[in-house]
């Protein structure tokens, strides 16, 4: 599932590399490439949209866009923040990408589409520079032509701004964040309307220490969860709207998706941070949340319209992720992948534009921590036994053996079924060892690492 691609332009100096960019880029005319935003939320779980089932939560701006486009139903992500952000950023797991760790090596969507003539923003959430200024890991140096937004999360309540590498302020009042980026990108659409761009918004909702504007607070029937997830839906449709008033609609490939499962793990201590109330969102039908590698932690909802060109109206059931979002934005605007490293993901354009239904990927690593815990191959989904690495909130660290299930009639990840097939267990074991490790792992913490004492 790797590209193979051996020209080598990442090798190359910086002037080679946007000439050869240029050069690729010609053989898509700009009006043919589209723009892209991309739209990603956090902690949002599989269960917390009407169009995946929510029977609480009234989410009418991203229904309708399901409507308007394809909905994936077996996407997946990575199991928590940083490096869900890595992975998406680089199409590379988080062994390789590093997560909160991402270094300044790493070749990012927005520096391929840079090249390629785009020009890039990036508002909200960054978290793969250890939530610090360090100003060669930050998007201005990785591709990204302006950027505003929060160099980590809100765990403690409040976040500093960043525009582009100068500070722009701190806030905490949570409940104007949706809003605020929302206010951002929509600028950058307009400033930008009449050249390609990328926009990549990645809010900071639902995570953590969460709020709702006045004009939402209490009118769910979720709790505090259900207000704040409908002021994510509302700040959607305005952003929506704009590319649609601003003649973009046709030309703009709109992606919505969320960077892990909810954190449905921890709720006590969300309920005392939150003063009672429901801050929590729900897994649907799958097993666990955030921090997981059950179907919970990372499979989650994802929406794709590109008026004309992605089927509307369409569920598909083909295994897709953000990995494949760099492939596959590459071959849409004309230009090549690195060839210098292994790049996990998978171009994607045949499934987006409906000439293909199984689409490019057939299998899935599942990570915590650097330590490999499953592989999904098809409809078979094995987790390997004798898993040490677990964040502390996650409660389900499953029976310590191996286990095996079939996604297809179990989504749940109810019966285990090893001991009845095992030519399936050992064929899925040999695919988890013929895993491709990187030469050296990152550290998998948040923070920069502490130096080492003399």
């Amino acid at each position: 599932m790797r590209n193979r691609n051996r020209l080598a332009w990442c090798m190359l100096p910086a002037v080679a590399v946007g000439a050869l960019v240029g050069v690729a880029a010609q053989g898509a005319p700009a009006a043919d490439r589209p723009n892209v935003v991309l739209v990603f939320t956090d902690d949002q779980g599989y269960g917390d949209l009407g169009c995946y089932g929510s029977e609480t939560l009234r989410t009418p701006s991203i229904d309708r866009l399901a409507r308007e486009g394809t909905r994936f139903t077996d996407f997946y992500v990575q199991v928590v923040c940083g490096p869900s952000r890595s992975a998406l950023l680089t199409g590379r797991y988080p062994v390789r990408s590093g997560g909160w760790s991402m270094p300044a090596s790493e070749i990012t969507i927005g520096e391929l589409l840079q090249k390629a003539g785009y020009t890039t923003g990036c508002i909200g959430k960054w978290d793969v520079s250890n939530r610090a200024v360090i100003p060669e890991r930050m998007p201005n140096a990785q591709g990204f032509d302006y950027y505003w937004g929060t160099l980590g999360a809100n765990d403690n309540g409040r976040v500093a701004f960043h525009e582009n590498n100068r500070e722009a302020g701190r806030t905490d009042d949570m409940a104007s964040l949706t809003r605020t980026y929302t206010d951002k990108g929509i600028a950058f659409l307009e400033a930008n309307r009449d050249k390609p761009f990328f926009l990549y918004i990645a809010h900071t909702m639902v995570h953590s220490v969460i709020d709702a504007s006045p004009e939402f607070k209490g009118k769910s029937k979720g709790g505090l969860y259900g207000d704040t997830v409908e002021e994510l839906d509302h700040h959607t449709g305005r952003l929506l709207r704009a590319i649609d008033e601003l003649g973009l609609r046709d030309k703009t490939i709109v992606i919505f998706t969320t960077d892990n499962g909810p954190w449905n793990n921890m709720q006590e201590r969300l309920r005392e941070r939150h003063g009672g109330a429901v801050a929590w969102g729900s897994s649907g039908p799958l097993r666990e949340g955030k921090g997981s590698t059950y179907e919970g932690g990372i499979r989650v909802p994802c929406i794709v319209r590109w008026p004309g060109h992605v089927p509307a109206g369409r569920t598909s059931d083909a295994i897709f992720s953000t990995l494949d979002f760099l492939p596959t934005f590459a071959a849409l605007a004309g230009c090549d992948v690195p060839a210098d490293r292994i790049i996990d993901g998978t171009d994607q354009t045949e499934l987006l534009l409906g000439k293909s239904e199984a689409g490019a990927r057939d299998d899935y690593y599942y990570f915590c921590q650097n330590e490999l815990h499953g592989v999904r191959r098809g409809k078979w989904k094995l987790i390997l036994p004798d898993r040490k690495k677990f964040y502390g909130y996650v409660d389900d660290k499953g029976s310590g053996k191996t286990e095996l299930y079939d996604l297809d009639a179990d989504v749940g990840e109810t019966k285990n079924l090893a001991d009845e097939q095992p030519e399936i267990v050992d064929e899925m074991m040999k695919r988890a060892k013929a895993f491709q490790w990187p030469e050296k792992l990152h550290s998998p913490g948040i923070r920069l690492p502490r130096p080492k004492r003399q």
